[in-house]
Order: structure tokens, then sequence, then C-alpha cells
């Protein structure tokens, strides 16, 4: 199986490569597996690819990252799967109301890749080999920081988890009929700005952890 293992930036998935590659010298690797960057955010992140998917025609996607949090009761540090996700920043927001681009009509709520509204993945209990925890997530482009930005957030999508690229992933793979999961480790809460309180260190490395172990298994 053609596996690629893709992320914002190298440092996310770079620990894993290492011991991805130490592991197939010794033993004859069962995958072929490219690690792609796709640099940050839903445009770099579809277009990136879907030239990589058109190039290299994989049979399994995985994305893996860091993201923020809502919950602000979870220990941070914890890495989860994404069930769902949606697009929380394209449409606009009225008389102090949200409205995205179903509310709005442009578009209705089953057009493909979506369903309901929102973008899910139907391979998840095919491939969630490790039984990680499985989240909503809301897809942004600008970093959520305000309180009020923040409620609508929650009150449109109800998400877990919050992230520049996994919304692209879903749309892309859902698109091209890919095979696909999301990875993310949660290293922040979302509106929390002093990134001493950050767990950046810690969330990449369980995050790389969880990665291999899922190759592993595969």
């Amino acid at each position: 199986m053609k596996i690629i293992i893709t992320a914002a930036t190298k440092n996310e998935w770079m620990q894993a490569s290492k011991q991805i590659a130490a592991l197939s010298k010794v033993n004859k690797p069962k995958h072929q597996i490219i690690f792609h960057q796709s640099g940050v955010g839903m445009l770099s992140t579809a277009v990136s690819l879907m030239k990589v998917i058109a190039s290299e025609k994989p049979n399994f996607i995985i994305q893996v990252g860091i993201a923020g949090t809502f919950n602000s009761s979870q220990s941070l540090a914890k890495v989860f799967v994404i069930k769902q996700e949606s697009i929380g920043d394209l449409g606009v927001t009225e008389k102090g109301t949200w409205k995205d681009i179903f509310n709005l009509q442009l578009q209705k709520n089953n057009t493909p890749p979506f369903i309901k509204k929102h973008l899910p993945n139907q391979w998840l209990k095919q491939y969630n080999l490790l039984k990680l925890p499985a989240v909503v997530a809301v897809t942004v482009n600008e970093i959520t920081t305000q309180k009020k930005r923040k409620e609508q957030i929650i009150q449109h999508y109800n998400p877990i988890l919050e992230s520049m690229e996994g919304a692209a992933l879903h749309y892309v793979c859902r698109t091209m009929d890919i095979p696909f999961l999301q990875l993310r480790a949660t290293s922040n809460y979302i509106g929390e700005r002093n990134k001493t309180k950050w767990l950046l260190k810690e969330s990449i490395e369980i995050l790389n952890e969880s990665l291999v172990q899922l190759i592993n298994k595969l």
C-alpha cells in the first residue's frame, strides 16, 4: 500500500519519519510511505494534496498535526482522530450572528463532498486501528482568539478541536474517493495566546508516537 503522511509543517511528522526509516533498515517495510509537507492553511493544503495525489496515486492518506481544543476541562497533549470536519470561517457575521455558506443558501446541505453541511470520514472505523477517541473538528484560516468568535463556532459547529488544514484533507479525499485519517494532538486551549502555557513539544512527541504505532498496525 502506498501511504502519504502529510502535515502543514515537517516538524509535525519529522520524529516519526526518522523512526520509520530506522525500522525499515531492520525489517522489510510492508508499505511505501511518502512524507509530505502541505503548507499552512486550507488553500495551500488543498492544492498541495491534489498535486501529490496526481503524481503518487496513494492508497491511503494520513494527516497529522497539532490542534487547539475548545474543551478547557481536558488535559493537553492528547491524540484524537477526527470523525467530522466543517469549514468554520466561510461565510459572514450579520448582526452578531454567524452564517456559513449553507445558512446563506449559497450551497445545498448535501452537495458533494458535504453531507448535512459537514465533511465526515467514512473510512474512520476501518482505519482507526489505535482506537483513538473520535471527535468533531472545525477548520479555520484565522485562529480563533476572541471570546465572541469562540462562542459562535461552538454554537454553530459544536467542535472539540480546531485546526487550519483538516477540512481541506476531508474535502479533497472525499472528492477523490481516497481513504484517509486525520490525527491531531492538542497543544493548547482555544483563545490562550500565552505560548508558555502551550504543550507544543509534548503534543508533537505523542502525535509522532501514535503515528508510528498506527503504521506498524497497518
